[in-house]
C-alpha cells in the first residue's frame, strides 16, 4: 500500500486506546495505528525519543502477534500488519485532520508525529476477503470478553475468587469509582460456558449496558456503545432501525415493539453462532491445553445464575466451547495464568530481586523481546511446581502476561447479507431466520501487557476483592458487616485456613 500518495482527506479518525491512535481509510480496508505519549513527552529523552527506538517498540508489537499469538489463536484469526514509513508532512496533516474528533478525555496524549513509523493493519470491521470496500453493507460486532473462568489455583487467599469472577466483582468498585452509572448483568463465565441459554444472556445484558465491552458498527461508523466512559444510552429502537435492513431485508413494513425484540434475538442468535463455529482448521501451535474442568463452571454472582437460584435450580448446564472456535482459543491463552496473581506475585519479586543482581541478565531473560519463536517454546511448560529457579519464576511471569492479554483481548465479529446463489463452501456462512450471512471473525488488542505493569494488578486485585467483601457481600451476611462496622479501616477479613 502506498500511503505517501494518498490524500489525508480519505483517511478519518477510528479509535484509540491507552497507547496508540487509529485511523482508517475510506476506500481501502486497512488501518494506520500510531503510538501515542503524554504531551511533550514524544521530545523528552525519557520515553522513545529516537525513531529508531519508536520502529523497534512497533517491530516488537508485530513480532509478538507473529511469533507468539499466532500460535495460540490461529493463523486466520489473528492480523499482525507490518510496519510503513510515511512522509513526516502527511502524518502532521492527518493529525491536524482527527484531532477535533477525538474524544476530550483522550486529547492528554498526543499522535506521535516525529518518527514517520506507523502499523498497517486490516480494518477489522470490513469483511476480511477482500482488499477493497464491498459495495454491500458491512455490520460489525465487537466484543472485549474479559476473563472466561473462575481462578482455580490453590494460592487464592479469599475464598470469595473461587465463587466470583474478577469482572462481576470488579463491576462494584467500578461503579463505586464513578467510571460506570449501574453494574453490567454481563458475566464472561457465561458467555464463556458455550451452553446457547447461558451465552444469549450474557451478549443481551451486554446490550443492555455496554460499556466499553460492546460496540456496533455498520459499514465502519459506530452506531452503538460507547465512544467513551461515559453515560452510555440503550435505544434497542434505533439499534433496530439500523438493522432492520439485515434481518428484513424484503418487508420494510415491519415495525414496533415486537419488531425490535425479534431483531435483538437475531442479532444475540447470530453471534452466538458466529462465536462458536470455526473458521480456522490450525489448532492453537503447540501448547498443551489447560484443562477447562479446574474450578467452578459457573459464578455465583452472575444474574443468570441468581435467576436459578431463585426459581429453585441449582445447577448451571455448561456445554464446553468447540476446541476450534476463538473463545475456546481466547479461554486456553487465559488459564495460562495457573497460579493466580496471588502466586504470581512472589515469582515476580523473585525475577526482580534476580535482575536487581544482574541487570546486564534483562536482555537474556527476554523480557523486553525479542518476542520470536524461541521467546514462544519457553511458554509450552505447563508445569506449576516451583523448582526455585529463576527460569521457573520467568516463565510463569511470562505466561500471566499472555493470558492478561488474552483477557483483554476484542473479538471482531464481521457480517454481511449475501444470497444463497453467492455463498460458496470456501466464505463461512451463518444463517439467521430470514437472511444468511457470510462473515469473518477476528481477534485484536493482542499488544503484550506489560512486565512492568503486574504489581499494579497485583494491588488492583487486593482492592477490587475487599472492596466487594466489605460493600456486597457483607449486606447480605449480617455477622460480616457487623464486623466491618467496628472497624471500617480493615482490609483483609477472610484468611484462608
Amino acid at each position: 500500500m502506498e500511503v505517501e500518495k494518498m490524500d489525508e482527506n480519505e483517511w478519518k479518525y477510528h479509535g484509540e486506546g491507552n497507547q496508540s491512535l487509529v485511523v482508517s481509510h475510506c476506500q481501502r480496508c486497512v488501518v494506520l495505528r500510531f503510538l501515542k505519549f503524554p504531551p511533550n513527552q514524544n521530545k523528552c529523552v525519557s520515553f522513545l525519543q529516537t525513531p529508531e527506538e519508536i520502529l523497534h517498540h512497533l517491530q516488537n508489537i508485530v513480532d509478538f502477534g507473529k511469533h507468539v499469538m499466532k500460535q495460540f489463536f490461529g493463523e486466520n484469526y489473528v492480523h499482525h500488519g507490518e510496519i510503513v514509513q510515511l512522509p513526516l508532512d502527511f502524518v502532521r496533516q492527518l493529525c491536524l485532520k482527527i484531532q477535533p474528533e477525538r474524544p476530550e478525555s483522550r486529547c492528554d496524549k498526543d499522535m506521535d508525529t516525529l518518527s514517520g513509523y506507523a502499523m498497517c493493519l486490516p480494518n477489522l470491521t470490513r469483511l476480511q476477503t477482500y482488499r477493497f470496500v464491498e459495495p454491500r453493507p458491512i455490520l460489525c460486532i465487537e466484543i472485549k470478553p474479559k476473563c472466561g473462568f473462575i481462578p482455580f489455583s490453590s494460592h487464592v487467599s479469599q475464598e470469595i475468587k473461587h465463587k466470583v469472577c474478577r469482572y462481576c466483582m470488579h463491576q462494584h468498585l467500578k461503579v463505586a469509582n464513578g467510571k460506570w452509572k449501574r453494574p453490567s448483568k454481563y458475566c464472561p463465565v457465561d458467555l464463556f460456558s458455550g451452553n446457547k441459554q447461558r451465552m444469549h444472556f450474557a451478549l443481551k445484558s451486554l446490550l443492555q449496558e455496554a460499556q466499553n465491552n460492546l460496540k456496533i458498527f455498520k459499514n465502519g461508523e459506530l452506531i452503538y456503545g460507547c465512544k467513551d466512559d461515559q453515560e452510555c444510552s440503550s435505544d434497542w429502537n434505533e439499534l433496530a432501525r439500523h438493522l432492520k435492513p439485515f434481518f428484513f431485508p424484503s418487508n420494510g413494513l415491519v415495525s414496533g415493539p415486537h419488531c425490535t425484540r425479534t431483531i435483538v434475538k437475531e442479532l444475540i442468535h447470530v453471534i452466538t453462532l458466529t462465536l462458536l463455529s470455526s473458521t480456522d482448521a490450525c489448532r492453537a501451535g503447540d501448547m498443551k491445553t489447560v484443562p477447562v474442568s479446574q474450578g467452578r463452571s459457573y459464578c455465583e454472582a452472575s444474574a443468570f445464575n441468581k435467576e436459578l437460584v431463585r426459581n429453585g435450580k441449582h445447577k448451571l448446564e455448561s456445554s464446553g466451547l468447540p476446541r476450534g472456535c476463538l473463545l475456546y482459543k481466547t479461554l486456553q491463552a487465559q488459564m495460562l495464568d495457573m497460579l493466580d496473581i496471588e502466586g504470581l506475585y512472589p515469582l515476580y519479586n523473585r525475577v526482580e530481586q534476580y535482575l536487581e543482581e544482574f541487570p546486564e541478565e534483562r536482555s537474556t531473560l527476554q523480557i523486553d523481546g525479542p518476542y520470536n519463536e524461541a521467546f514462544y517454546e519457553k511458554l509450552l511448560d505447563l508445569s506449576t511446581e516451583d523448582d526455585g529457579t529463576i527460569a521457573f519464576a520467568l516463565t510463569k511471569v511470562q505466561q500471566y502476561r499472555i493470558a492478561m492479554t488474552a483477557k483483554d483481548c476484542s473479538i471482531m465479529i464481521a457480517l454481511s447479507p449475501c444470497l444463497q446463489d453467492e455463498c460458496s463452501e470456501q466464505r463461512p456462512v451463518v444463517l439467521a431466520s430470514k437472511t444468511r450471512f457470510t462473515f469473518s471473525v477476528s481477534v485484536l488488542d493482542l499488544d503484550l501487557k506489560p512486565y512492568e505493569s503486574i504489581p499494579h494488578q497485583y494491588k488492583l486485585d487486593g482492592k477490587i476483592v475487599n472492596y466487594y467483601l466489605k460493600n456486597v457481600q457483607a449486606k447480605d451476611d449480617p455477622v460480616m458487616s457487623s464486623l466491618f462496622k467496628e472497624n471500617e479501616d480493615c482490609t483483609l477479613v477472610l484468611h484462608k485456613v
